[in-house]
């Protein structure tokens, strides 16, 4: 144990962090965030995803391609149809954390009671 009681870790490497920096990075985006978030509930492919994110088909596409690239999603054949899949479980559980969190956050701010808030003169 360290001062304080807190635990000592060892730092990652810089290759690490520039990897998680940029999957971060693609997730900042709230399109890629929502595709995620959907994908993370079941395969689907471009045009469902489409209908559920409310995106143009090629912006869906390119957004797709984005995470393909960064290795959190997959695709496979199915007929004529390109069928998108999670390729990355442990960035899922993030997504679903954060994502859950700031909703049940948003939820109890929506019902919470009003507070009054008196100015005073300055």
């Amino acid at each position: 144990m360290a001062k304080g009681d807190v635990r000592e870790f060892e730092d990652p490497s810089a290759d690490v962090l520039t990897e998680a920096a940029a999957a971060f990075g693609l997730l900042a985006s709230a399109a890629r965030l929502h595709i995620m978030w959907a994908l993370a509930q079941g395969e689907s492919d471009v045009t469902h995803l489409a209908d559920r994110v409310g995106g143009a088909l090629p912006a869906i596409s390119q957004h797709l391609t984005k995470l393909k690239l960064a290795g959190l999603v997959r695709s496979r054949r199915d007929g004529r149809r390109q069928v998108y899949f999670v390729d990355a479980p442990d960035v899922v559980t993030v997504v679903r954390l954060m994502v859950g969190q700031l909703a049940d956050r948003a939820r109890n701010e929506a019902t919470a009671p009003v507070r009054l808030v008196h100015e005073t003169g300055a």
